[in-house]
Formats: C-alpha cells, sequence, structure tokens
C-alpha cells in the first residue's frame, strides 16, 4: 500500500486542510493556494455594487467572496457553459455587461478561511473580510455617521524663521510616485464575505438551474443572473450619464 502524499508544514498545509479535509474541495499543488473551478463549483465574477443586490438572493449559507471591487458568488458545477444561453433567453445577450462565469480549466485562488476557534488562521483574515465589506457598503444599510469636523489645532508658538532657499537642484529629476505592481491591480487577494461551513454539503446551497420551479430552499440560477444583470447594466449606464458629453 502507498502512503498518501506528505503535505509540507505550516500554515499553508493547515489551510490546505481545511479546505481538502473539512470541505472536501480539491486544490491545485503549488503555492499560493488555488482552487480548480468545474468540479465542486463554478464562479460567477460580478461587479461588487451589482452583487450586493445579489446577497438578497442567495440564502446565508451560499459562499460568496470578495476580490477588491469585484464579488464572487459560487454557482454549481456546469453553471459557466449555461451563462451564455441564459444571457441571451433573459434578452440580455446583445448588451456589454460586466460579469462572467468560470467554470472547468479555470482556478480561483483560495481565500484564507475565517479566523475563529478552531480555524487554521489568525483573526486578521476575518478582519480583512469584514473590512472589505464595510468599504463596499456589504455590512450594513445604516448611514455613516457625521463627521465630527477636524480636531482643535494647538495653540500657534508663532513663525519660525525659514531656512534658506537652497534653489533648484541641479541635474537631480523628481521622485516618481510609486506605482502599483500589475498583480496588485489585477489579483487581489480574495477574503470570504460569507465562507462556507465545513461539515455540510455545501453545493446543495449553489444557485443552480435545476432550481428552477422549485419549492426547497435552493436558489434559482436563472433569478440570480437576471439580477447582478440588471444591476450590471444600471452601473453602466451610470457611468454613461456621468460622463461629460463631447460637442464637436
Amino acid at each position: 500500500m502507498v502512503p498518501p502524499p506528505r503535505r509540507p508544514p505550516g500554515a499553508n498545509a493547515r489551510v490546505r486542510r481545511w479546505y481538502e479535509d473539512e470541505l472536501g474541495w480539491p486544490t491545485l499543488p503549488g503555492e499560493p493556494l488555488r482552487l480548480p473551478l468545474g468540479v465542486r463549483f463554478d464562479v460567477l465574477d460580478v461587479p461588487a455594487a451589482a452583487g450586493r443586490a445579489a446577497l438578497r438572493r442567495v440564502p446565508a449559507d451560499c459562499p460568496v467572496a470578495l476580490r477588491g471591487d469585484r464579488m464572487v458568488l459560487l454557482v454549481a458545477a456546469g453553471s459557466a457553459e449555461e451563462l451564455p444561453g441564459l444571457l441571451e433567453w433573459l434578452e440580455w445577450g446583445g448588451l456589454p455587461l460586466d460579469l462572467r462565469a468560470l467554470g472547468t480549466g479555470a482556478e480561483m485562488g483560495a481565500p484564507p478561511p475565517p479566523a475563529g476557534p478552531g480555524s487554521p488562521v489568525t483573526a486578521p483574515a476575518r478582519t480583512a473580510a469584514w473590512d472589505a465589506a464595510e468599504a463596499h457598503g456589504l455590512r450594513s444599510e445604516a448611514p455613516a455617521p457625521p463627521d465630527p469636523g477636524p480636531a482643535p489645532a494647538p495653540p500657534d508658538p508663532g513663525p519660525a524663521p525659514a531656512p534658506p532657499d537652497p534653489g533648484p537642484a541641479s541635474g537631480s529629476p523628481e521622485p516618481e510616485p510609486l506605482a502599483l505592481s500589475r498583480s496588485d491591480t489585477v489579483q487581489p487577494t480574495a477574503v470570504w464575505l460569507r465562507p462556507p461551513v465545513p461539515g455540510c454539503e455545501v453545493e446543495a446551497s449553489l444557485p443552480s438551474l435545476t432550481a428552477l420551479g422549485s419549492a426547497g430552499g435552493t436558489p434559482d440560477l436563472v433569478r440570480l443572473v437576471d439580477t447582478v444583470a440588471t444591476h450590471c447594466h444600471r452601473i453602466r449606464l451610470r457611468r454613461t450619464c456621468a460622463q461629460p458629453l463631447a460637442f464637436s
């Protein structure tokens, strides 16, 4: 009998075990940790503002992640192949919508598990998820508290003597602002907004076409796609109306 392959020690191995042993999700070899799509689930990638409306369409146990200003909704495996035809059937096919579905052959960076008792990660992962949710208004509908204004300034000790002007530096170029790397701007780290719960059948909570007309609690993929497409279209219209008119 061949023994199972040894996993490398450390936090990454604990997170990998959380996905593989507790959730039953396969992971891809190497670092950073990645999840293959099309095996246990596909994903619907939409703007966070459009995904906010979708949260009302999916039950609380349906996993949802945030990646920068994008929301990643987990849907049933095979849903990515259905999206083009579904958008056509819903009469969204002829419009440019900022949404896409990813399935077989694609992969997703594995968000850190939520922090808590028995979790393989520490508290900052949960803090990052909640901070990201607050940044997109996903935690609460309550308005922000009023700005109390600037703090009172300390007493003015009087003007300090100005240093002599050294004049323009010869041959010293102005320092350029620090630019973000392409990986930081294109692939920010994902965090769980609604994490999967170990010990339950996660896939049963994922939106699917088979739930159409179902009386159970499984969300319907058709209504979910229609919701996010509607809000993606509204976002596009708002951006178009906000642009200044060009006059010849």
